[in-house]
């Protein structure tokens, strides 16, 4: 569950990349860094329909294994942004020519309306200023452009005032409730086209971790290197009922 950010809910950037950039993290995940790997990812290019050669940013790429599999498999100009100079250098390790940049969501380096589709795959809950980012995901998106994210939710919108507390730069501390989250889309210039529930990824994920650390608590005590009980953040943010979406919305012709 990478991100893209000048900062999430509960740090800066700097603690965002140390979260996700940690062998606690991608050696679970591998290097799409999000629950369900690219399974939602082909969900939604397989919606979007989008044709050879499009031109699609992921934002929050990580080490680019979006952006390569979507050159690979469906012949896109695809390009990633991210604010972690390491993820980018293993990606370009990897595959030297991969189109990788070092940005962060609110300031894509991109004209106006160069981009037939932007995904946001577990990213945007770690941004900062998630409307300014989607500011910008809608200006460089051309006119009825698709936006794609998947991310955790907050099942429980009582509970989202508490993960905003958790001094922690990642996904649960910037989760909103389905209905904030499709008010802000809305408010930022896009029409809702598909909304899905896909809550399991993450019971799979929160399974992987149990198998690799013994408990949620201990893992979550090993990211927060003291800055909190491991328990008390999975108290937190189990009472916020955690679920995982697919959200797919078009730019507005005008």
């Amino acid at each position: 569950m990478p991100h893209s950010k000048t900062g999430a809910a509960g740090g800066g950037s700097n603690n965002y990349c140390r979260v996700y950039e940690s062998s606690e993290v991608r050696g679970i995940t591998g290097d799409p860094i999000r629950p369900g790997g690219f399974l939602l990812t082909e969900r939604a290019l397989d919606f979007c329909g989008f044709a050879p050669g499009a031109r699609i940013l992921d934002v929050g790429c990580g080490s680019g294994a979006t952006v390569e599999h979507m050159i690979r498999r469906y012949n896109y100009n695809a390009v990633g942004v991210d604010p972690s100079t390491l993820l980018l250098s293993r990606g370009r390790h990897r595959m030297p020519c991969l189109p990788l940049v070092e940005a962060t969501g609110e300031q894509l380096p991109f004209a106006d309306c160069v981009m037939d589709g932007v995904l946001a795959e577990c990213t945007l809950s770690v941004m900062a200023e998630q409307d300014r980012a989607l500011a910008e995901m809608h200006r460089v998106l051309k006119a009825g452009g698709m936006l794609v994210i998947h991310d955790v939710y907050a099942r429980n919108a009582a509970g989202v005032d508490n993960l905003r507390r958790l001094p922690l730069a990642v996904c649960f501390a910037g989760a909103t409730s389905q209905h904030d989250l499709v008010a802000k889309i809305t408010s930022a210039g896009f029409h809702l086209l598909l909304w899905e529930d896909h809550s399991r990824l993450l019971t799979e994920l929160a399974a992987k971790l149990i198998f690799a650390n013994g408990s949620l608590s201990l893992f979550w005590e090993k990211i927060a290197r003291g800055a909190m009980c491991g328990q008390v953040i999975q108290d937190t943010i189990r009472k916020s009922r955690p679920g995982y979406f697919l959200l797919i919305a078009r730019k507005l012709l005008t």
